[in-house]
C-alpha cells in the first residue's frame, strides 16, 4: 500500500504534470492539423527523453530502483 501511495505522489510532481499536459496539447494540435507529424514527433521525443532521462539519473544518484 505504501508503494502505491509513493507512486501516486510521484505522478503528481510538477515535472510529471507538465509532461502530461504538454503531451495532450501536442496530441490535440497534431490531430487538429496545426502541427505536422514531424514537428509533433520532434517535440514529443525531446520531452519524453528529458522526462525519463531525469528519472534514470535520479535513480543512479539515490542508488534506488523503481519498477
Amino acid at each position: 500500500m505504501d508503494d502505491l501511495k509513493k507512486r501516486l505522489s510521484n505522478l503528481l510532481t510538477v515535472k510529471s504534470i507538465v509532461t502530461v499536459i504538454l503531451t495532450a496539447v501536442f496530441a490535440y494540435l497534431s490531430v487538429s492539423g496545426h502541427v505536422t507529424t514531424d514537428q509533433f514527433l520532434t517535440v514529443f521525443t525531446v520531452v519524453i527523453a528529458f522526462y525519463f532521462g531525469t528519472q534514470a539519473e535520479r535513480k543512479v544518484r539515490t542508488g534506488g530502483e523503481s519498477s
